[in-house]
């Protein structure tokens, strides 16, 4: 599974979108943590108190405690954050594995996280009729989060960032729905975790500078963020694409202007004893040969090779046939496909990020 996308995704649309929510939450706890550690340290000044050398020290705090100071609480915040969305994300994919997804359901979940990131894309660049979207939580739960916000124990960071989950900050959702079409415990937690990391820095910013300051960078970084989005979004909308067979995915818009496809290679197709089989072998990351050479009319097997493969890859699905079979780590995987006819074949990992062909004459 490529969790690459999800890393950006997170950088550029989940930091924007989840600070709108979250950020002022955060800045406030450390805006009154702050005050409350400016007037103790008003309180220790006023008192001057002396080394044991005759030296009297004014209880200013070094500048490496008091950048430890300013860090502390966003450490806590964003480890509480990481700790529930990837709770949030093992339970889904859990979910999503349990009821054994369709074909069709992981499709619409993949074309639906796709075109819910455009529009959080749009709305992010201004476009009349988005610019005016934005998802936010009940008020109760906001109202919760700011009494918890209010404690001023050590804690209060990570609880913070635990009760974001409640928080159904826009491109989260598409994320979320992700985690759920890839029906498994440790990639729905690998996907949630990967978009909680990619709006790290923002936060991280939102937690060291001032208020003001934070809303200038991200004003700055709208318009390219905003196109950023659009690409990750229509790059996730391309795969539940795939994923369909449609011929609006960028590989068929790609083969009706013009560009051919990989050459069909023979060597992967032996016929004996008048059965067709087909070895094609799925690594990490792909599916080799891409395009394979099969002759029609003759009932066909294909044969899946595996060593050591992880992520999507493993889930394999041959839309137009309804086929979907989980691969091993290791092994082999005997599929019948049936007696084939003239035309072509595609099959595609269970994201729609990976794909593979047969063409049959």
């Amino acid at each position: 599974m490529n969790l690459f996308p999800v890393l950006v995704t997170g950088l550029f649309a989940g930091g924007v979108s989840c600070a709108a929510v979250q950020g002022g939450l955060l800045t406030g706890l450390i805006t009154r943590q702050r005050a409350a550690a400016a007037a103790g340290t008003r309180a220790a000044s006023a008192t001057p108190a002396s080394d044991g050398a005759g030296v009297t020290t004014t209880g200013q705090p070094r500048w490496g405690h008091r950048v430890v100071d300013d860090l502390v609480p966003v450490g806590g915040f964003l480890a509480g954050k990481l700790l529930s969305h990837s709770v949030l994300g093992a339970v889904l994919g859990a979910v999503g594995g349990a009821v054994q997804l369709s074909t069709g359901a992981r499709t619409w979940l993949q074309i639906g996280a796709g075109l819910l990131i455009i529009v959080f894309g749009l709305a992010q660049l201004g476009v009349p009729g988005f610019r005016g979207i934005v998802i936010e939580p009940p008020a109760s739960w906001m109202r919760v989060l700011r009494k918890r916000a209010r404690s001023q124990a050590a804690v209060a960071p990570a609880v913070l960032g635990v009760s974001t989950v409640l928080i159904p900050c826009g491109v989260t959702l598409s994320v979320e729905a992700l985690a759920l079409a890839s029906g498994s415990p440790w990639w729905g937690a690998a996907t949630m975790a990967v978009f909680v990391l990619g709006t790290s820095p923002l936060f991280a910013i939102l937690g060291y500078a001032a208020r003001v300051a934070a809303t200038v960078w991200r004003g700055r970084l709208a318009l390219a963020t905003g196109l950023v989005v659009l690409a990750m979004g229509f790059y996730t909308l391309n795969a539940g694409l795939e994923l369909a067979g449609s011929p609006l995915a960028a590989s068929r818009i790609g083969e009706s202007i013009g560009f051919e496809p990989p050459a069909a290679d023979a060597s992967a197709a032996v016929v004996a004893d008048g059965v067709q089989t087909l070895t094609i072998t799925a690594k990490t990351g792909s599916y080799g040969p891409k395009n394979i050479e099969a002759v029609s009319g003759i009932p066909t097997t294909l044969v899946v090779k595996t060593n050591r493969t992880q992520g999507c890859i493993r889930s394999m699905v041959v839309p137009s046939l309804g086929i979907t079979t989980t691969l091993p780590t290791s092994g082999e995987t005997r599929i019948y496909l049936g007696i084939l006819q003239p035309g072509r074949l595609d099959y595609t990992c269970g994201m729609g990020m990976y794909s593979g062909m047969i063409t049959i004459l």
